[in-house]
């Protein structure tokens, strides 16, 4: 039998500014969309940036169709649970998204304007948890985020941030959410309907994976549900927290 992790709930008290990030539309709706409801609901300024718009991520629809599309939709998810700033970089394409210093600098610009406190992104693992691969574009963006956070705080680092007038800012905390080795939990049983209608914005998107693919409250059931034999609750969030 696989030994269980031992998890902390995170300590919620330590941030108020929070910066989602994620390679595409709807990756911060499959879970995290639940913790975020919880923060704004709790008074806290929580921001999401995507690293594409998802344009190849609907197969019977053309990219330039598809992206705006798809942004569109991200935006009305990100309504649900609270969040009006959401931002898309330029220069990345959906599904050949690579890791290197144009995309941690862009990360890392972001972070400079935003200042949060806590930084939230996905595994950077080739596997999420229970085995299932990770996509190319979800390591990229999620290993250059660990890096940004880093690179943020260095005047020396991408000193042409400094003279756009975007000074250094120290992250404390990053949370790596969906991570196979976590080390955190939130307790988000208040919150699964928000993340359930969250999702569901993603209309267009969810159809094209065709009538077999879950639908929005069995798939948060699923994966919402999973931690909640380790830690006590029916609905949490896990991640493996750097930092703090």
């Amino acid at each position: 039998m696989t030994e269980q992790p031992e998890l902390k709930p995170l300590d919620e008290s330590t941030f108020e500014t929070v910066l989602c990030v994620a390679a595409h539309p709807d990756d911060l709706e499959y879970g995290t969309a639940a913790a975020v409801d919880k923060w704004v609901r709790a008074g806290k300024t929580v921001t999401y940036l995507l690293a594409t718009r998802g344009e190849a991520g609907i197969d019977t629809m053309p990219p330039e169709q598809a992206g705006p599309l798809r942004e569109q939709e991200e935006r009305a998810g990100a309504a649900e649970v609270g969040v009006d700033v959401v931002e898309f970089l330029d220069g990345f394409t959906d599904g050949v998204v690579e890791y290197g210093l144009p995309l941690r600098r862009a990360i890392a610009r972001e972070i400079r304007i935003r200042r949060p406190d806590l930084v939230i992104t996905s595994t950077y693992a080739d596997r999420f948890p229970g085995g299932f691969a990770n996509q190319a574009d979800h390591r990229a963006v999620g290993l250059a985020v660990v890096d940004a956070k880093a690179d943020a705080g260095n005047r020396w680092i991408f000193p042409d941030l400094v003279d756009e007038g975007h000074e250094p800012w120290q992250v404390a905390r990053l949370l790596v959410v969906a991570d196979p080795d976590p080390t955190h939990v939130v307790d988000v049983s208040d919150h699964f309907d928000a993340a359930v209608a969250s999702l569901s914005a993603h209309d267009a998107y969810l159809a094209a994976l065709g009538p077999d693919y879950p639908k929005p409250a069995e798939l948060l059931g699923m994966i919402l549900g999973g931690p909640s034999e380790v830690v006590g609750v029916p609905y949490a969030v896990t991640g493996r927290l750097i930092g703090g």
